[in-house]
Formats: structure tokens, sequence, C-alpha cells
């Protein structure tokens, strides 16, 4: 019988906040899994054992016997391959990833055939995650979308795990396709600036292109021929100081390893900002036939709680609920609905609401 959730990467820093919310609502169900026991072991103590610890290790041969008992995977590392998912999937386990990596939700996505025995949910999280289901809601409010400009603010004072700051520091000079007017383009990280107005005491702020996963998968699932998808800081300065740095080439310097990882450690020990985070959608298109604009934000602090936020969300319906075979997106099985000062992940289906 399934009955289970592993949470891969389980005792990290989103993953600890997922296994421990999950851990609150079905005790003694959840495990924290990752290769140091350990540090599963300390962690799952600090639960009060609600949570159980488990040595997964993605590096090492794996025996999918432990798939036999699990309803439910969710993933909270970077991986090199779809070789777990498969497994999941093939097993009749569901499966749930938080990844922001564009080219591995690629892989994933390939993985929706008629061999899946589980459901896979991808684009979970804040971007991609809200700024997908805002972009569905901008979207919806219109007859025909044209285009979807998607801002996000992150704060610098926030307490950024170490993956999702060699995540942000390694594609400070990439090179990304985009979708514009159906065709695809290539663009560069921090350049093309664009004025969003955040609203309130934020204001207007230049953010600059960056290869979130939103702006790839958008076009498909929500038939826009447009989207971008653009970051800043709350920190003014730092945001200008990156994007010159961008402009004069000074980016390529970061893909020296000594001079990243000197650039990775000063990030994780600068606190100068908030810990708030936003997200602003900015959609054009048609509505009546007269050509409408849409903007719709989320504000709010700790840019990891939220993804855990959303990621339990999620794994609850995937966990109590019924759900098509294949790979999903976020967008393509919930709706957000805000009510009352609350967020709720709603199924398209059902109409049955998880709080985030």
């Amino acid at each position: 019988m399934k009955q289970y959730i592993v949470v891969i990467g389980g005792y990290g820093h989103v993953g600890g906040h997922i296994s421990r919310m999950l851990g609150e609502k079905y005790p003694g169900l959840v495990y924290a899994a990752g290769r140091n026991l350990d540090r599963a072991q300390r962690f799952c103590r600090e639960t009060g054992d609600k949570v159980k610890p488990m040595r997964f290790n993605r590096d090492a041969e794996a025996d999918w016997d432990w798939l036999e008992q699990t309803k439910l995977v969710i993933v909270c590392i970077d991986q090199e391959n779809t070789v777990l998912a498969e497994a999941c999937l093939a097993n009749g386990a569901n499966y749930l990833d938080i990844t922001a990596n564009g080219s591995f939700l690629t892989q994933l996505e390939r993985l929706n055939n008629g061999h899946c025995r589980g459901t896979g949910l991808l684009s979970v999280g804040l971007a991609p995650g809200l700024t997908n289901l805002l972009s569905q809601e901008a979207a919806k409010a219109l007859d025909e979308t044209i285009r979807i400009n998607i801002a996000i603010m992150l704060g610098l004072g926030d307490s950024h795990g170490k993956a999702a700051i060699e995540w942000t520091v390694d594609h400070l000079h990439s090179v990304f396709d985009v979708i514009e007017k159906g065709d695809i383009k290539k663009v560069s990280s921090f350049t093309d600036g664009r004025q969003t107005d955040f609203g309130g005491r934020l204001g207007c702020r230049t953010a600059y292109r960056f290869p979130f996963s939103d702006q790839a998968t958008l076009p498909r699932t929500l038939e826009v021929p447009s989207v971008s998808t653009r970051l800043c800081f709350d920190s003014r300065l730092a945001t200008f100081v990156i994007a010159r740095l961008r402009k004069s080439g000074a980016v390529r310097l970061l893909k020296n390893s000594v001079i990243r990882g000197w650039t990775v450690k000063l990030l994780e020990l600068l606190k100068a900002g908030s810990a708030e985070y936003a997200v602003k959608v900015d959609a054009e298109g048609l509505k009546d036939g007269l050509h409408q604009a849409i903007g719709l934000s989320v504000y709010g602090e700790n840019e990891s709680l939220i993804t855990a936020r959303v990621a339990f969300a999620a794994a609850s319906a995937l966990f109590t609920g019924t759900f098509p075979q294949g790979m999903y997106h976020l967008e393509q099985l919930f709706e957000l609905e805000r009510k009352e000062g609350s967020m709720y992940l709603k199924l398209k289906e059902t109409g049955e609401r998880y709080i985030i």
C-alpha cells in the first residue's frame, strides 16, 4: 500500500520547510531524505519525530524498493538526469519537483508518455510557480493575450539557500531563449532592462532579463506569443552594479571557479537588504475588441518559505487526490484563488482548494 511521502533534500533550506509542514499534517508518513543520514536524523528529532530520516544518494546506484510504499516524492535538489523521475512514474508514485532549471524541466516534460503510472507536477514555487498562476489569472481576464511581462524582486537580506545563490550567480552570464511573437529569440541575462511598477513603497524599478523557466513554459501552456521574465533586487544599487558588470563583460570572471566561490560565499554572508520578495505580472491583449492591460502582484517575505508553502499545498493535493497520469506544470492543473487575505491552489477539475 502506498502511504508515504519522501522529500529528497528534505532537511535542506527549502526542503526542511516542506518536510516540517507535511510532518505536521501527516505525522509519521513523511521522510526527509538525503545523502547525510546524520543530518537527516538531527533534523527529524527537531520535528519531534513527526518526520522520519532516510538515506538517499542521487549519485549512487539506487534501490527503488522504497517506491512500492511511497505515494509521493518531492525533489528539492538539483539533478543531472531524469532517472529518479522515471523510477517514480514507472512505479506509480507521484512526483513533484521545485527546480527552476529550464533545461531540466524540458527533460522532465519528455517523460510525458504512455509509460507514466503516476502524476508529475513541475513549476512549483515562487518563480516558476506563483508567476505561472498569476500569468494564468491575467490571461483569463482577456479575450486574447498578446504579451506577458513578469518581473521578480528578491531581497538581498533574505536567508537564501546556498543552492539558490549558486543558481543565481551561475546564470548572470547566461544566454537563453525566449519566445517573442511566436518566434525563438536569444537574449542575455541582466540585459534589456524594463521599468516595472511594483506599487506602494516599492514603486518603479528596473528589472533585467533572467532565465526563469516560466517564460519558456507559458507560451505553450497559456498559448501566449510573447513572454518575458526579469529580475531585480530590493537594493537598487546592487541591481545597477550587476547590470553594469554585465554590460562591461566583467561577469565573465564568474566562470573562474575561485572567483565564483568567493562570490557565492560573499552573498551568503551579505545581509544588505530586506527579506522581501515581490512579483508583478503585466499582461497585454484584447478585451471586447479593445486593447487592455492587466497588472497583478504578490508580495511577501522569505522567498524560500513561499516556495515551500506552494509546494506544500500542491503536495497535499497530490497526496490525497486523484490526478491524470503524466507530466504537468502547475498552471495546467491548478488556478490561483485569493480570498480574504489568503491564497489557495484551486483544482481546475473539482474546485477543491488547498491553502498556500
